[in-house]
């Protein structure tokens, strides 16, 4: 967590929490969600508007964290903003280096040990989950050819689950403004 953040939270302690305004969809992208989006629907229904200014990106990233109830949410100063997910609460994307090493990174750019990956999960609609040791991560679809390598190479072996027994199987909550 960003320093200005821990100072503004010793500073105002006590600050409302905000739930609906912020959301993470399946490609790892971070959407604003005004009255008039959340009024249109739930996410990912009602979407609004992508987050593309990358220092915004990059704070949010650095300062996203979970609570003890499995709800997601970016500290913005003293004030926690609840994140509604479409799938999951990480995107993790794969890539290999020079020697061939697969490395995964979330899609706030935090890295991941491949050792920390607990379980590979499958759904209904072939998405490939990853459990891991910092909760569950849908894998991006532009690295399946990555993650089809690890499976054929026996490192990962997906299970099948119906994606609605995720949240409770991994202990995230998919939408804090519902919960």
């Amino acid at each position: 967590m960003d320093e200005i953040v821990k100072a503004a939270l010793r500073k105002w302690p006590n600050v409302p929490a905000c739930r609906g305004w912020l959301a993470l969809d399946a490609r790892g992208d971070w959407y604003m969600r005004d009255n008039r989006t959340q009024a249109a629907g739930p996410f990912p229904q009602s979407r609004g508007s992508r987050v593309v200014h990358d220092k915004l990106r990059e704070f949010i990233g650095r300062n996203y964290e979970v609570d003890a109830s499995g709800c997601w949410y970016f500290q913005n100063g003293p004030q926690q903003v609840f994140v509604e997910l479409e799938v999951a609460p990480w995107v993790l994307r794969l890539r290999r280096d020079a020697a061939g090493a697969l490395h995964v990174e979330t899609h706030t750019g935090r890295p991941l040990e491949t050792d920390a990956v607990r379980a590979a999960l499958v759904d209904e609609q072939g998405r490939l989950f990853l459990d891991t040791a910092i909760g569950l991560g849908l894998v991006a679809s532009a690295d399946m050819d990555l993650a089809a390598d690890e499976v054929l190479a026996g490192r990962w072996q997906p299970e099948e689950v119906a994606s609605v027994t995720l949240p409770a199987r991994c202990g995230h909550v998919l939408s804090p403004a519902r919960a």
